[in-house]
C-alpha cells in the first residue's frame, strides 16, 4: 500500500528541478513535522475553543493540573515552564481568573510572591480540555499500528534530543 503524495512531495520535486545538487532529504522529514504540528495545533486548537479557552491557555491550566494537588504554582514557576515572559503570564493569568478558573493569593511562605491555583471550575475543565485533545491526537495516531506509533515517538525524541543538545 502505497501512501499518496503529499505538499512536500511537490516541494521536493521542485527543488529536484532548480537544483538538482542538493539533498533534500531533511527538508522531507522536518518539513512534514512542521506541517503536522501546524495541523494538529489548528485541530487542538478549535477542540480547546469548545471550552472557551486558547492553546495558551490551556497550557497554564494543564501545567497547574500536572503538578498535582493542590494544584498550585508560583507565577515565576508557570513561566519558566512555559517559556513565556512575565508581561505574557500576567495577561493569560488575568483571562483566566476572571473566568474563575484559577485564583492567584499570597504566597504564604513568601511575603513578596503570589501563587496561582486551579479552582474546581478550572479543574473540570482542563480534564475535559486535556481528554478532547488527546482524543484528537489519538484519532490521528490511529493510521499507524501500535508497533509504528512507538517506533515514530522514539525517533521522534532522537531528533529532538539532537536539536536541544
Amino acid at each position: 500500500m502505497s501512501t499518496p503524495k503529499d505538499p512536500v512531495d511537490a516541494i521536493i520535486e521542485q527543488w529536484a528541478t532548480v537544483r538538482p545538487d542538493l539533498d533534500t532529504a531533511a527538508m522531507e522529514v522536518f518539513g512534514r513535522i512542521y506541517r503536522l504540528s501546524r495541523a494538529m495545533g489548528d485541530r487542538t486548537e478549535k477542540a480547546y475553543a469548545r471550552y472557551g479557552i486558547s492553546r495558551g491557555e490551556f497550557d497554564v491550566l494543564a501545567t497547574l493540573r500536572r503538578s498535582d494537588a493542590p494544584y498550585t504554582l508560583s507565577p515565576r514557576q508557570l513561566s519558566a515552564t512555559l517559556m513565556l515572559t512575565t508581561g505574557g503570564m500576567t495577561g493569560r493569568l488575568d483571562k483566566l481568573e476572571r473566568a474563575g478558573l484559577l485564583r492567584r493569593s499570597p504566597d504564604p511562605h513568601d511575603r513578596r510572591g503570589l501563587q496561582v491555583t486551579l479552582t474546581d471550575e478550572g479543574l473540570r475543565l482542563i480534564d475535559e480540555a486535556v481528554g478532547a485533545g488527546l482524543a484528537i491526537q489519538t484519532e490521528t495516531l490511529s493510521a499507524l499500528d501500535e508497533e509504528r506509533a512507538a517506533q515514530l515517538a522514539d525517533l521522534l525524541r532522537e531528533l529532538l534530543a539532537a536539536a536541544t543538545a
